[in-house]
């Protein structure tokens, strides 16, 4: 017995070191039914340097697969072997398969011909819909965010989790969990909008969604809030620039969103983000990716860097000597893995002298592989790595999933202004002329697949308008736009009322483009100008990612209409509004300013934040949580339940909603709380509840929301997270400046 033994031992070990192959499921990390954290240590203590380091690097989709443009369209055994080799690798990613049996090729490979069978990690992008071809693209997250119901999010993140592992795609690199104080940045479209609370539970809610009920699921993967932290404020409004901000302000508002997205709703990936924050760049920040994240948020998951993130430190940040030294700082920080920051020869090389110059250690890089491994065991890629072929056309672009991103771009258009109740259109009105270059338009938004599109509004006008009404349109020409002007004109003339849209062009929004200002150009605005001249009625529709000072717009057409970027149902959603099939419901998301010079402008601001100036109003143009309606809602009987509770106690407040109008409508019910007096500034009302609720006409119903320690503390001068005794005003109402009711909770100490 004991010679056949060690004959087969033998024999295993001459078969290991001719094939570089193990022997499947005889080792702990290959055993299911062990607990993840032995399988991982297991496996560490088996892997090379070189089978490390190769597990934090990540590999461009064009490297391993041909490619058709965008999407990766057959494998390709020859680059397989070049780049993965014996060791095995990290991370795909710009890769977008057509089909699952392209992972699934590549993952064979890493299995069955690297030293120890570590699976790929597949890696896209995701943030309102997976970027393959062919998926469903959703309304840009802002506009998600404009519609206040984390229900809807949450569905949305299943349905794309859902199409993305039908591909053999592991991990999608959002949401982006930013707060954009400065509306020049380009990647505003991107975010939930400026509230903490609002943006938090979006975040919490897309999170989930992602991850599903369990991540080794064939309708689960890893979602990864990004960037972390604190990205949405770079100075002047130019993305990567430094920001500088207090601990306080940073805790309570900036990294509370991502707090909420760890400890509620478990994300399992965090990207830290390319800037500097006081001084120290993110990637290379320990207090913020050991200390608070993983220190004192509990987080679990991997770090990845941003795009060539690591890199920066290098070249542009010029606070490391050489690749190494970059390397060893942002690994000794916190990091997992890099993002196309070097090439991958460059990487191991700079790894290896990193570990040889001791500037990092074993340990430093056992913990970080560590990480990525761990993820790898969670979502079952070691157990059940290949992929169902046929989960694809069941699931990818599904009725299903089509309704629902019609319903989210439904609830996220938001009814700005509308004089004399001209919207929806009347049932008088026989013929409409469309006006502006983006009327046709079929942008889906950033971080959406390049050759999908959506519904324009013209086509979704005419989809919806029926036989009795008629809907003009004249092509846009750019390069005469005089000509144009004057055919729109006489288009308008001869109809009985106009819908001009107004907004942003690709060129102007979305990552790296920043703008100096967010006015209208000058041919949209003399478009409206002229326009207005003919005394017809006119609805300005806006079609944009970021906020746009539209202030002669705001104060001479009777009706404006915010619908966004809404995704590949947006032109339905856009007409169901206006024709008066859907009544608006959406709230803002965002402050708009008056101009510029008001930025940044945010409704949670500090009672010193006064924006008085001898040329500007103090006042936005449009406020946070503004969203009219086709009918009137009454708020009445504002009860705080108890009136005084002790620190750790909870109180439940409730309002009274009545449809006073004649169509039945949704409003979103907003709760807003000011701490009277504390030991450091608060915000003059910060958003800490919010409910929609449905109501027929002359129908009532109650709101309630529960305030708690989690809503009501602060850090204070110890930087400690308290609740502080004393009296809290609340306020509930249509918007953050359409107060309805208000009362008092008072706080004690027992």
């Amino acid at each position: 017995m004991k010679k056949n033994i060690a004959y087969f031992l033998i024999l295993n070990m001459i078969l290991y070191s001719c094939t570089g192959k193990i022997n499947k499921g005889k080792y702990p990390y290959q055993d299911a039914s062990v607990v993840v954290e032995k399988r991982v240590t297991d496996l560490i203590g088996r892997m090379t340097v070189d089978e490390k380091i190769h597990q934090l690097d990540m590999y461009w989709g064009r490297e391993v697969a041909n490619m058709n443009g965008h999407e990766a369209s057959s494998y390709s055994e020859q680059k397989v072997e070049q780049m993965i080799g014996n060791t095995g690798i990290g991370s795909i990613h710009d890769f977008y398969p057509l089909h699952a049996e392209i992972t699934n090729e590549i993952q064979k490979y890493a299995l069955e011909k690297t030293r120890l069978g570590i699976p790929v990690l597949f890696i896209e992008e995701g943030l309102h819909g997976y970027c393959g071809l062919g998926s469903t693209t959703f309304p840009i997250p802002l506009q998600l965010s404009a519609a206040w119901d984390t229900s809807l999010v949450h569905k949305i993140g299943r349905a794309i989790a859902t199409e993305t592992r039908a591909h053999g795609v592991d991990m999608i690199l959002g949401p982006v969990l930013c707060l954009p104080r400065d509306p020049r940045w380009g990647r505003v479209e991107e975010t939930y909008g400026e509230d903490p609370y609002l943006a938090a539970l979006n975040g919490v809610a897309m999170v989930k969604g992602m991850q599903g009920k369990n991540l080794n699921l064939i309708d689960a993967v890893i979602a990864e809030p990004k960037h972390f932290a604190i990205h949405g404020i770079p100075e002047a409004g130019s993305n990567t620039s430094p920001v500088s901000i207090g601990e306080r302000e940073a805790r309570t508002s900036f990294l509370y969103v991502f707090e909420r997205a760890v400890r509620d709703g478990g994300a399992m990936g965090i990207m830290a983000a390319y800037h500097e924050l006081d001084g120290i760049p993110c990637v290379d920040n320990k207090w913020l990716l050991t200390d608070v994240l993983r220190k004192e948020w509990g987080f679990k998951g991997f770090v990845l860097s941003d795009l060539g993130a690591i890199r920066m430190t290098l070249e542009n940040h010029k606070v490391a000597t050489d690749t190494s030294d970059a390397l060893s700082q942002t690994f000794k920080a916190g990091m997992n893995m890099q993002f196309y920051d070097f090439d991958h020869s460059g990487f191991r090389k700079a790894m290896l002298q990193a570990l040889d110059r001791k500037m990092l250690t074993d340990e430093d890089l056992n913990r970080a592989v560590h990480d990525v491994l761990k993820v790898k065991f969670l979502l079952g890629l070691f157990d059940h790595p290949f992929t169902d072929t046929s989960i694809v056309s069941k699931v990818c672009h599904s009725k299903e999933n089509q309704d629902l991103a019609l319903k989210a771009a439904r609830e996220g258009i938001c009814l700005l202004k509308n004089d004399h109740g001209l919207l929806p259109v009347s049932k008088n009105i026989r013929s409409i002329a469309v006006v502006g270059s983006l009327a046709t338009s079929t942008y889906l938004g950033g971080y959406s697949n390049n050759d999908a599109r959506g519904i324009s509004i013209v086509d979704g006008l005419k989809q919806r308008a029926g036989t009795s009404l008629q809907i003009n349109y004249i092509k846009d020409s750019i390069k005469v736009p005089d000509i144009y002007q004057k055919k729109a004109v006489d288009l308008v003339k001869n109809s009985d009322m106009a819908i001009v849209v107004l907004g942003e062009d690709i060129n102007v929004i979305g990552e790296g483009k920043d703008r100096a200002n967010i006015d209208l150009d000058a041919i949209q605005l003399d478009l409206v100008k002229a326009l207005h001249q003919t005394g017809k009625p006119i609805v300005v529709v806006l079609f944009n990612g970021r906020p746009l000072t539209i202030n002669w717009v705001a104060q001479n057409i009777p009706s404006i209409l915010e619908t966004w970027f809404s995704g590949e149902k947006g032109g339905l959603a856009i007409a169901d509004v206006l024709l008066g099939n859907i009544n608006p419901s959406g709230k803002l998301p965002i402050t708009f300013p008056r101009s510029i010079g008001q930025v940044p402008f945010y409704y949670n601001h500090k009672p010193t934040s006064r924006h008085v100036y001898v040329d500007e109003a103090n006042t936005p143009l449009f406020p946070f949580g503004l969203g009219l309606s086709y009918t009137s809602f009454e708020y009445s009987g504002l009860q705080i339940t108890p009136a005084k509770i002790p620190v750790s106690g909870t109180a439940t407040i409730s309002v009274k909603i009545k449809n006073t109008g004649k169509v039945e409508g949704t409003e979103v019910v907003q709760l807003y709380v000011r701490d009277e007096i504390s030991s450091v500034t608060t915000p003059v009302k910060s958003l800490k509840g919010f409910n929609r609720i449905t109501l027929k006409p002359d129908e009532s119903g109650t709101v309630s929301f529960e305030l708690g320690p989690e809503q009501l503390s602060l850090w204070n001068r110890e930087m400690k997270r308290v609740v502080e005794p004393g009296e809290f005003k609340i306020m509930v109402g249509s918007s953050s400046e359409d107060i309805r009711q208000i009362s008092s909770l008072w706080v004690t100490e027992n």
